[in-house]
């Protein structure tokens, strides 16, 4: 009963609930290096944009993997400009005449540039690492981000932002310790 809580839907449990959502980028380490509290559990364009960019600041990487809702054309440009290749499978809503494609990034390619070839096992395979955030995700709630009890917007958002800060210093404690900074514990 949280007045300023989203109505969501989880498919898993085929049901309906009252929350808000985050969207986080990580690497490979469990480790997210980029995040933003939202009204609800689907993204806009607009927190997906400002989360990329925010990940930008902090590394440029080969590959940016991105479910669905992340099939836009302006994440797309601004990924390929940066030198970065954007693998999100293309979602053919909102046209009459869908492309042959399995991501959106083969159009963009094809295109933008003569000398550019992508390999579609290569784009599957990087495609595939996006377990990996899943996997960011379960580290994080390991930290507290699990179902928050707190009521209202501003006391969720300061528990997430809490549980991602205590997943950047368990990570920092076990690097420094020579431990696995992946790891949702540290080892005394």
């Amino acid at each position: 009963s949280d007045p300023d809580a989203s109505k969501c839907y989880d498919s898993t449990a085929d049901e309906y609930y009252y929350g808000y959502g985050c969207t986080i980028v990580s690497t490979g380490q469990k480790i997210p290096i980029a995040a933003e509290f939202t009204e609800s559990k689907q993204a806009s364009e607009e927190t997906a944009m400002r989360v990329t960019r925010d990940a930008l600041a902090v590394a440029t990487p080969i590959w940016m993997v991105g479910d669905s809702a992340y099939d836009t054309l302006d994440w797309h440009d601004h990924l390929l400009a940066a030198g970065v290749v954007p693998v999100a499978p293309y979602n053919p809503r909102n046209t009459d005449d869908p492309k042959d494609i399995e991501y959106r990034v083969e159009d963009r390619i094809e295109e933008h540039a003569d000398d550019v070839q992508l390999k579609q096992s290569i784009l599957d395979e990087t495609y595939d690492r996006r377990s990996q955030v899943e996997r960011t995700n379960d580290a994080v709630k390991d930290c507290g981000l699990g179902r928050t009890h707190a009521r209202g917007r501003v006391h969720a958002r300061a528990q997430v932002y809490l549980a991602l800060c205590l997943r950047l210093v368990v990570a920092i404690a076990n690097y420094e310790r020579g431990d696995n900074p992946g790891s949702t514990i540290i080892t005394l």
